[in-house]
């Protein structure tokens, strides 16, 4: 869910630079260490990077690249101890750089320098508009004027841009001291209009209803914006306004945990915006500043499997405890990393414990089944999208998934009967859904029945996704098993276009040009098949269409014969 709007915020944010350091040049008369430290860098791995970057630094301390980049490593590292020293070489050097400020500005704020924080922006070491903004506004937080920092934050508020920053700062500030009613006119809108809705913002508004005494309000909020939804962060916060408890304001409670905010409300507008290690950088500060900032552990966990760095990704899930209303997401997404990082049975093991643990979420199941599938173990894949879809109970649009998953596990194990009602069933909740159009078509084909209705499904799925290979293959493969083969002939090749090297596509393709007549081409494309290394049943038929010819294997299998052409292309 995006927190604020992009538009133009990378150009707010970045200031200095747009990107992480790019300049990997060589450097002359550098060691092997710095070449190693390069090629971490290339691959963003960071506890790498951090070693050799140090090694190398010993031997040139003042090299700006290479400071710049063991710089880098060490926050994406989150290990801020080693980062601040090398900061405050490269500002003692003269050397400009947006993430050198950027620690230096964190490390004051952790100390709550707020006097050292004012002088740093004012003097000119700035990091991006937006930032230094709200960074200000926070430090006069911290030095009890209130009036001050009220006033940044309104001149954030006027940024093109940047008003659901500035303004979502602002409720955070009052209600960190105290000043309720002053957030709640802002989270209201009865002065400058309703702010953009966003997760952080909305239980923060429940924070500040509750503060109010105003329980019944804070729940018709949560009803409205998530309805009903198990998710246990807000299922607490229900249990406790439900039980007329007051819910302490725990979002924002101290000005660095204010400059926390800062940098991962300013990461989540940035995410898919800019490279992935750029925006770990804001995480990592929101975290350092805050640990307790759940949210953006799990960002921060996040990016890091994004750059493939799946043991810090699992390192940083491990942080969130047990008994914190977010493990569940946290354990879900260990088991993606250990997952990506090829430790299957690994991943399986973490979703196992989840589901005995938090049994009562259906995505637990469904997560689970989805790691049982990939494995091919269908039988209890289907089990766990049962578990998920009992708890759902009456299902909505978005269930369409589950049902497909245990389709396709039901399929897999001759349960054609199950799987066709399932496949259906993800199509009644989502009619159009290309996926599923698809594969139930090309499952009609392959059992040859229904050719038409399996046609229009799969018509219906390409134009839904034009440059899908796949899909494309399977309606010429449905024009080719109709006997259409003329018409078939030009998906076929667009689909081998998309999808170049699949066996199956470049198979079909050599099907489809033999049944038309052109039989060196279908040749050339049942032996660009086999370069592609098809499963084996597959390969035994396409080395026998080359030894004997498609029109001798199908009379071999007891098919209907291709009709007799007069030419040979």
């Amino acid at each position: 869910m995006p927190i604020f709007p992009r538009r133009s915020i990378a150009a707010l944010v970045l200031g200095l630079a747009t990107a992480l350091p790019a300049s990997f040049a060589t450097a002359d008369g550098l060691s092997g260490a710095y070449l190693a430290a390069r090629h971490a860098s290339y691959s963003s791995d960071y506890k790498a990077g951090a070693e050799y970057y140090t090694k190398a630094l010993i031997r040139d301390p003042s090299n700006v690249t290479l400071l710049e980049n063991a710089l880098v490593s060490f926050v994406g590292l989150g290990d801020l101890d080693r980062a601040v020293p090398v900061a405050r070489k490269m500002a003692a050097d003269g050397v400009v750089s947006q993430i050198s400020r950027i620690v230096l500005l964190v490390d004051l704020a952790k100390k709550q320098d707020f006097d050292g924080m004012i002088a740093m922006v004012e003097k000119g070491d700035t990091i991006g508009p937006l930032v230094d903004g709200l960074a200000l506004a926070w430090a006069e937080v911290g030095r009890g004027n209130m009036d001050a920092a009220l006033a940044h934050f309104d001149e954030v508020a006027k940024g093109k841009g940047t008003r659901g920053f500035g303004l979502y700062h602002k409720a955070l500030a009052l209600a960190s001291v105290g000043d309720f009613e002053g957030a709640e006119v802002i989270y209201a809108g009865d002065e400058n209009g309703p702010l953009r809705v966003t997760l952080g913002g909305v239980l923060a508004h429940a924070q500040v209803l509750s503060q109010l005494d105003r329980n019944a309000d804070a729940l018709e909020l949560l009803t409205a914006v998530f309805g009903n939804e198990v998710d246990p962060r807000i299922a607490q916060l229900r249990n406790t306004l439900e039980a007329q408890d007051k819910l302490p304001f725990t979002t924002v409670q101290n000005p660095p945990q204010g400059l926390a905010e800062v940098f991962y409300t300013v990461a989540n507008a940035l995410q898919g915006e800019t490279e992935d290690g750029y925006t770990l950088v804001y995480t990592r500060m929101a975290e350092y500043l805050n640990p307790g900032h759940i949210d953006a552990i799990l960002m921060g966990a996040g990016l890091l499997e994004q750059l493939e760095q799946y043991d810090l990704a699992t390192e940083a899930y491990n942080r969130v405890g047990r008994d914190d209303p977010s493990f569940h997401a946290a354990e879900l997404g260990r088991a993606a990393a250990l997952r990506d990082a090829g430790k299957q049975e690994a991943a399986i093991e973490v979703l196992e414990q989840l589901a005995k643990s938090h049994g009562d979420l259906p995505q637990v199941h469904s997560s689970l089944g989805n790691a049982l599938r990939r494995m091919e173990r269908y039988t209890e894949a289907a089990d766990a999208y049962s578990r998920a879809l009992e708890i759902v109970g009456v299902p909505v649009a978005d269930d369409w998934f589950v049902f497909y998953a245990r389709g396709i596990c039901y399929e897999r194990t001759d349960r054609w009967e199950d799987a066709n009602a399932d496949f259906r069933m993800a199509l009644k909740l989502n009619p159009n859904q290309p996926q599923v159009l698809n594969y139930l078509g090309y499952s009609l084909l392959e059992k040859n029945i229904k050719l038409d209705e399996a046609l229009g499904m799969i018509e219906r799925a390409v134009l839904a996704v034009p440059n899908d290979g796949y899909i494309t293959d399977s309606l010429g493969w449905a024009l080719y098993r109709l006997r259409r083969f003329e018409e078939a002939v030009g998906y076929m090749e667009r689909a081998a276009e998309l999808t170049p090297v699949d066996p199956i596509v470049s198979d079909h393709l050599g099907d489809t040009l033999w049944a038309v007549g052109r039989k060196r081409e279908a040749e050339f494309q049942w032996r660009r098949a086999m370069s592609f290394e098809p499963e084996e049943a597959d390969a035994i038929r396409i080395r026998r269409k080359l030894e004997i010819g498609l029109d001798a294997v199908l009379k071999e299998e007891g098919a209907e014969p291709l009709p007799v052409l007069a030419h040979d292309g």
